[in-house]
Order: C-alpha cells, then sequence, then structure tokens
C-alpha cells in the first residue's frame, strides 16, 4: 500500500520510491572512493524528499530544509576539510529552518513543562549535545571549536524544537538526526584512523541519517 494517493506511478510514490532507491545506493557505494555517481545517489536521496514536499504542498520551510540538506549531502560526499566545512554550513542553515518550522507548528516551549515526557526528552538531548560538545572541545583544533559548536546548538534547538509539535514522527526524526550527527562527530573526530568501527559507524550515520529526514517529511505530508 502506497502512503499516497494512487498507485506505485503516480507521481509522489514514484518520488519516494526513487528517493528511497537512491538512499539505498549510496549505501551500497558507501566504502568506494568518491565518485560522481556516489555524490549524485547521496544527494538526490534527500534531494527527492525536497521535490516530493513540493508536489504535497508542503510548507515552504520544510522544503528548504530537505534542499539545504541536500547541498550538505553533496558537500560530505566528497573529501577534505573544505567540503566538510561546505557541508556543515548547509546543515546549520538547514537546522535553523527546521527550528523555524517546528516552531511555527508547535505548540509553544510550555509543553516542555506541561507534558513531562517532552522535558525528560529535552533533557537527554541537553546532557547528550553537553557532553559531545566536551568531547569534541578537546580533539579538535582552534579553528573548528567555535563552528562545531555553533553547529551543535543548531543541533539542540532543533531536538527541542521538535518536541513543541504534534507529530511523534517529527519528534522521532529528529532524535534520529541527533543520534546521526553524534556518530558522524565521534567517527570524524574521536576514532584512530585505523580502527575497524569505522565502517559500521558509516553505515549507521547514513541509515539514521536519512531514515530522521524520511520521518520528518513524512511527518508533515501524511498529517
Amino acid at each position: 500500500m502506497m502512503p499516497f494517493p494512487g498507485g506505485i506511478d503516480a507521481n509522489p510514490n514514484a518520488t519516494l520510491l526513487f528517493s528511497v532507491a537512491a538512499a539505498a545506493i549510496y549505501a551500497l557505494a558507501l566504502e568506494l572512493s568518491p565518485r560522481i555517481a556516489r555524490s549524485a545517489a547521496k544527494t538526490l536521496a534527500v534531494g527527492l524528499l525536497a521535490a516530493l514536499a513540493v508536489m504535497q504542498g508542503g510548507p515552504l520551510l520544510l522544503v528548504a530544509a530537505l534542499a539545504l540538506s541536500s547541498v550538505g549531502d553533496a558537500f560530505l560526499s566528497r573529501d577534505g576539510e573544505k567540503a566538510f566545512l561546505g557541508g556543515l554550513a548547509s546543515f546549520l542553515v538547514a537546522h535553523v529552518a527546521y527550528v523555524a518550522l517546528f516552531l511555527e507548528v508547535g505548540g509553544g516551549i510550555g509543553l516542555l513543562s506541561t507534558e513531562p515526557w517532552r522535558g525528560a526528552v529535552a533533557l537527554a538531548m541537553a546532557v547528550f549535545v553537553v557532553v559531545m560538545l566536551a568531547t569534541l572541545w578537546r580533539r579538535v583544533g582552534p579553528p573548528l571549536r567555535i563552528s562545531i559548536a555553533v553547529y551543535v546548538a543548531a543541533i539542540l534547538a532543533m531536538g527541542i524544537a521538535a518536541l513543541t509539535t504534534s507529530y511523534p514522527w517529527v519528534v522521532a526524526g529528529a532524535v534520529l538526526f541527533m543520534a546521526s550527527d553524534g556518530l558522524l562527530a565521534a567517527e570524524r573526530f574521536l576514532l584512530a584512523a585505523i580502527s575497524p568501527h569505522r565502517v559500521w559507524m558509516r553505515y549507521a550515520v547514513w541509515v539514521l541519517y536519512y531514515a530522521a529526514q524520511l520521518a520528518i517529511t513524512l511527518g508533515f505530508l501524511l498529517s
């Protein structure tokens, strides 16, 4: 059964399936050296979710966040510090768009105190972010510290903003997004270059990240 009206050949359903296929192709090519085809698969996976949001009349901020994430994916599919910083900047702006979107449709920060489970999850997010930042601060060079601190603050703001919404899939997506970013930071900055854990962590980062974007997208489009 397809999530949107029509069969498998209906444009929204076909776009969703192509997005999932692109995500799977990138996963299969993840350990290969950077190539145009691999970069295209990674970029298309979330880029097609942005196209889906446009087709279904989704919020403009959702489209913007997904499109910016797709640009970030294009940067991160390449090697080098410049590509990493380009990806960081793209995702930073994407998180700002998500924060604005979640706060726009949410019930306000007051929900965190009136509904205990929301406050508990927000506290867990804050602890996670503080521990992650403290750990990274000792391991990265001074030029990156401020950039990473700003990005980590944006991640936390995105997670807390998601908790103000009434969409369970959006909350789940925000949690998955934070988990993916935490693993990415650990794999890039904390592990030894020859660590055997790098392989499974790279796969986990991608699966968690794509699942996060998919959950947020469908959380809005199917609500």
